[in-house]
């Protein structure tokens, strides 16, 4: 329930940003949101691990995908020819 507030929340915060944002931004932006959502279930799930390498393997997946979903926002945003 944590999770579905705060990507509520993120969901209000990006469509009150998106008035100034070009739409490669609003992607960038999504792509990266959506990156921290699915990275903070895996953290969850590191939590409740039964064990301490299940643990590690979960929080190594969580690093991976925020910083992939880092990454691809960044591309998305460097390829932008809105400004």
């Amino acid at each position: 329930m944590k999770i579905l507030a705060q990507a509520a929340v993120a969901a209000g915060l990006l469509a009150l940003g998106a008035c100034t944002n070009t739409p490669a931004e609003n992607a960038a932006q999504n792509v990266e949101m959506n990156a921290e959502n699915t990275a903070d279930v895996l953290d969850e799930q590191a939590d409740n691990a039964a064990t301490d390498a299940g643990e590690a393997a979960l929080d190594n997946q969580a690093a991976e995908v925020r910083a992939e979903g880092e990454n691809t926002a960044d591309a998305i945003e460097a390829n932008d020819t809105g400004h």
